[in-house]
């Protein structure tokens, strides 16, 4: 126990307010970049479902087959070919808010390289971050 302390107590560091400042900045950043990692992968699932939905109505046989299409909360039926229009609308709809969250974290990233070089210095055991990597899916590579 005594032993714990006095390791505790080596490891104290002294953390100015601009420290702490890099600290905090480090810490909204690395947590946007979460969240837009999730919500690209939800995009990405919206995506896919998009396509096979597509997909399925191109195999569809009958052409005079009403089709319906979910719109909120109500599901309204159309033509084999309005429907089709609509799914490429929303698969146009879904890239590009898509793209905008893949172009989200490149400042993010940037400060994040930016605080961990400095607080690294400070912290050389880890900042508990885990094993932070600027990286993930391709477009948040720099």
């Amino acid at each position: 126990m005594a032993a714990t302390m006095k390791k505790a107590a080596a490891e104290d560091v002294n953390v100015t307010f601009e420290d702490q400042q890099k600290i905090n900045k480090f810490a909204r950043n690395t947590s946007r970049i979460t969240e837009l990692k999730e919500e690209i992968e939800v995009k990405k699932k919206q995506l896919q479902n998009l396509e096979d939905a597509c997909d399925d109505i191109l195999l569809a046989d009958d052409d005079c087959l009403m089709i319906p299409y979910q719109i909120g909360d109500v599901f309204i039926s159309h033509s084999q070919e309005e429907t089709q229009e609509m799914l490429e609308d929303a698969k146009v709809e879904v890239s590009l808010s898509r793209g905008l969250c893949c172009s989200g974290p490149g400042l993010s990233v940037g400060v994040l390289r930016y605080c961990k070089s400095h607080l690294v210095r400070i912290f050389p055991s880890g900042l508990g971050a885990g094993d932070w990597r600027p990286g993930g899916p391709p477009c948040f590579s720099i």
